[in-house]
């Protein structure tokens, strides 16, 4: 009788675990490059109450175990690091992938990663995101050569120059700008991705960021469209992957499940009542 009463305690914990990542994903549902997630649960112990046997020979036949299970609990919350839909928005600095990767960003000595790729430029020509984090990849040598040239030694934080104008990104990610001087396009500056082994492994750290999870494996960084990693889409961004319609199905099965667990309880309690009246 009190297995039943627990199991029910079990579900009702489990399907509000659900509904609160259900929640969050129907809350981001026109964030920039977010992903959702999905709740999967998994069954408890069992008591094993018979135990089961072998067939002996001819004189009889084989026996099943009987077991009775003691709920369930959380397997696991994955997120699903499928691919949101485009948007087209016209802003030069806006960039989407198409594929594998994530945009490498950087704050206070710590790196992060996100594929939310609304970037502009800051007083001073550093590429940023919306937060004011640096965007990771390399940069014009400086002092400027003539030509122009783009020093691959280490990955830092792209600084560009005010010696520019219209500065534009293309899908490899180069980016490239019109010399003041002359009004020659000119590259001065690429654009790094980080590919992952396991991207589910990525810890979110909240603001669209994700870190290097203890399962996620190192970052592998490239041009866009080498090594695995995804070309760009320029003057557009990545949409949320939430399916709405998913998710409001999704609801209703967990309503209807915690509704089931409740009544569990309810019916529990009732018998455990009546066992109790049974002497008067």
């Amino acid at each position: 009788m009190m297995r039943a009463l627990y199991s029910g305690v079990s579900g009702l914990k489990n399907h509000q675990t659900r509904l609160d990542v259900i929640g969050n994903n129907i809350a981001n549902v026109n964030t920039v490059g977010f992903k959702s997630s999905r709740v999967v649960f998994q069954d408890l112990y069992s008591q094993t109450i018979g135990s089961g046997s072998g067939a002996n020979g001819a004189a009889i036949g084989g026996e099943n175990s009987s077991q009775v299970g003691l709920g369930s609990s959380l397997s696991a919350i994955d997120v699903l690091h499928t691919r949101g839909a485009t948007q087209y928005t016209g802003a030069p600095l806006d960039l989407s992938i198409e594929g594998d990767g994530y945009f490498i960003v950087s704050a206070g000595g710590s790196e992060y990663f996100t594929r939310a790729g609304n970037f502009a430029l800051d007083d001073e020509y550093n590429l940023v995101n919306a937060e004011g984090y640096f965007v990771q990849g390399y940069s014009l040598a400086d002092p400027p050569t003539i030509p122009p040239s783009i020093d691959y030694g280490t990955m830092g934080n792209i600084r560009l120059s005010n010696a520019y104008y219209d500065i534009a990104v293309d899908q490899n990610g180069a980016i490239w700008g019109l010399d003041v001087s002359t009004n020659e396009k000119v590259q001065i500056g690429q654009l790094q991705l980080a590919t992952f082994s396991n991207s589910s492994g990525l810890d979110k750290v909240g603001g669209s960021l994700y870190v290097a999870g203890a399962n996620s494996g190192t970052a592998t960084y490239a041009n866009p469209g080498q090594s695995g990693a995804g070309l760009l889409s320029v003057n557009a961004l990545e949409m949320s992957n939430v399916d709405l319609a998913q998710e409001f199905t999704e609801m209703i099965v967990t309503q209807r499940g915690f509704q089931a667990c409740s009544r569990i309880i309810t019916t529990t309690d009732q018998i455990l009542e009546e066992l109790v009246n049974m002497k008067r």
